[in-house]
């Protein structure tokens, strides 16, 4: 029974296998519809001059001093 363990040993390390990719790595058609997706999201970003101006917030009454009592 011993002079079969290493054999055993061998045949089960032979069945893990070597993967070419890390854990959680993509495939490559996956990474084709990933890159895919991004294209399709990038052209449809709004340029930011298609967006009005924002005013600036009006200033509240009394906050003026507050920083400098403050202090």
């Amino acid at each position: 029974m011993k002079p079969l363990a290493p054999l055993a040993l061998v045949l089960l390390l032979a069945a893990c296998g070597q993967g070419d990719s890390a854990p959680g790595a993509v495939t490559p058609g996956e990474e084709k519809a990933l890159n895919e997706a991004a294209e399709m999201i990038e052209s449809q970003r709004l340029n930011p001059s298609a967006f009005p101006p924002i005013a600036p917030a009006p200033a509240v009454q009394g906050t003026e001093n507050a920083a400098a009592k403050a202090n």
